[in-house]
């Protein structure tokens, strides 16, 4: 499976000037060590697991960096955008919040615990990457790659861990960045994503054979014994 690397170069490039832009933009200054602690957690994480995907899972890397297939569900499009619209506005509040208008007051260990909080949720991103070769970006049934069920790993605790560790990257970034407000707006991404697992949910069942069961099998979705 060959890997487009000027793409893969491309699109991290483009990623990392709308998160710069993002963030400092509304800060009103570069001089914010949170903001550039973030970009480099994030940043770090993110290019050290499409390295790993180069060399282990390219068909998986492959995969990932493509955002919009014309098998994906319909409502799905729909709803990616508009998840990638309050993400990236999500990110703009949180520069507002802390630094150019100082309505939120965060202690500096309660930022650290944020950027503790946010490299576990990538480990966990990893493990996840690890086990599920066909952890799409998009809600589509993978016949192109014969998706089967995947219930090992932390699939066996939960029905998406993906998003289970969003649960831990969303509190904190808000929390790294200093944002109170950036904390409860999050609470709108963590909603929008456990609606997507939903209706994800729906079409595997009904598109997806042994998702049923696996279902049974894995009653959470997110928490063990919550979820």
């Amino acid at each position: 499976m060959t890997v487009n690397i000027r793409m893969l170069i491309g699109q991290f490039v483009i990623l990392f000037l709308v998160f710069a832009l993002a963030l400092f933009l509304p800060a009103g200054t570069l001089a914010w060590p949170a903001g550039w602690l973030l970009l480099i957690i994030f940043f770090g994480c993110a290019i050290a697991l499409s390295f790993w995907l180069l060399k282990y899972n390219p068909g998986l890397l492959k995969e990932r960096m493509t955002m919009f297939s014309a098998d994906q569900k319909s409502w799905d499009k729909i709803f990616f955008v508009l998840m990638e619209v309050c993400f990236f506005a999500w990110l703009v509040l949180m520069p507002l919040d802390a630094v150019r208008f100082h309505w939120s007051h965060m202690p500096v260990w309660l930022q650290v615990v944020g950027a503790i909080t946010l490299i576990i949720s990538f480990f966990l991103f990893f493990l996840t990457f690890r086990e599920n070769s066909y952890l799409s970006p998009m809600v589509r049934i993978q016949k192109d790659r014969g998706q089967t069920v995947v219930s090992t790993g932390p699939y066996h605790y939960v029905r998406h861990p993906m998003y289970a560790a969003i649960l831990l990257f969303v509190p904190g970034v808000a929390l790294l960045l200093g944002s109170w407000y950036g904390l409860l707006a999050g609470l709108l991404i963590v909603g929008m994503v456990a609606r997507r697992a939903v209706l994800e949910e729906r079409t595997l069942r009904a598109e997806l054979p042994g998702y049923d069961a696996y279902m049974t099998q894995v009653k959470y979705r997110f928490v063990p014994h919550i979820w």
